[in-house]
């Protein structure tokens, strides 16, 4: 059955056509965060071409450098021009007409008029747990996806809170970071297990003299998800603060966003996010982990508190936030 987002809704009258946007304020060096944005990737590209050149070594010696090392380059290039796509396709995000989100589209719209954005492209995530992320490269390669459960949750200015904030995280070039860190940290990952496995059956046929230990790969294969885990904690806690802060600007007010994250955090609770992982659990404006992986992850997660945050929007109420 198709997904009807209007269901149970009041019915949204059509927008008009988009005029013509204003120009982007793209790549300009007033833009708060770019630069350390850009150089933070440049980073997590260089670490992670190292960090695979000492797991070749423990596998293979010197050869094992030269192909990890080739890995890492090539993952490096793949994942700048096609993470967006990749992050898409694990969470089953889907594109949608204007027809099938008028609401959604029309925030946008508002939204990125007032931001001087590229309109990003929307996708919906066939999913009744409510939640939302933004990513793309950068503003013109930008996409927004919902799920279906947000949609159909939170009231249309709740929603606009929302997207306003996932458009922050595109106006203050962000979502290159998370992106990449989500790949970075589910290829390291998937290494690491490979490793381990490898090593446990190298181990039954026995050692080589030319090869390493299998106490070296299994070393190896336990450090790779923790510091997988570590890149994660590369992205900041205070990219979310300052999508809330610039989200409530977009919006001028930001009542709508607090009043959507504490709606949020009880509609995660009452319907978990059944592909939840912690490799992109970072890129959703909520923490989609639930038990024991959201208790792990809560001690050095990416997400601050849901009531920190909502204090801190609160607060700016008193400062005259102004769109």
């Amino acid at each position: 059955m198709p997904f009807d987002p209007q269901r149970g809704r009041t019915p949204v009258p059509p927008m008009p056509p988009r005029p013509a946007p204003t120009p982007p304020s793209a790549g300009g060096p007033g833009l708060p965060g770019a630069g350390r944005n850009y150089a933070k990737t440049a980073v997590l590209m260089a670490g992670l071409v190292g960090l695979l050149m000492l797991g070749g070594a423990a596998v293979g010696g010197p050869r094992g450098v030269l192909l990890f090392g080739l890995l890492g380059l090539v993952f490096n290039f793949a994942s700048y021009w096609f993470s967006d796509k990749l992050a898409l396709m694990v969470h089953g995000a889907r594109p949608v007409t204007r027809e099938e989100l008028p609401e959604v589209y029309a925030s946008v719209e508002r939204l990125t008029r007032k931001a001087g954005l590229p309109m990003p492209r929307v996708f919906v995530i066939p999913s009744m747990s409510p939640n939302a992320f933004a990513t793309g490269r950068n503003p013109e390669h930008a996409a927004v996806a919902v799920t279906e459960g947000i949609v159909r949750l939170l009231t249309p200015r709740q929603l606009e809170g929302v997207l306003a904030h996932e458009l922050a995280h595109v106006q203050n070039r962000d979502i290159l970071i998370a992106t990449m860190a989500a790949m970075v940290a589910g290829l390291i990952s998937t290494i690491g297990y490979v490793i381990r496995w490898g090593a446990i059956l190298g181990g039954q046929r026995g050692d080589r003299e030319d090869g390493p230990s299998g106490l070296e790969l299994i070393g190896w294969a336990i450090l790779a998800p923790i510091i997988a885990f570590l890149l994660q904690m590369a992205v900041s806690r205070s990219r979310e603060y300052g999508a809330d802060a610039t989200g409530a600007a977009m919006m001028g007010d930001p009542e709508p966003l607090a009043q959507a994250l504490l709606a949020l955090e009880r509609g995660n609770q009452a319907v978990p996010y059944e592909h939840a992982g912690p490799a992109t659990a970072h890129l959703f404006i909520v923490n989609p982990l639930s038990g024991g992986a959201a208790k792990l992850m809560s001690l050095f997660s990416t997400h601050p508190p849901i009531e920190e945050r909502v204090e801190r929007l609160r607060a700016l109420r008193g400062g005259g936030v102004r769109g």
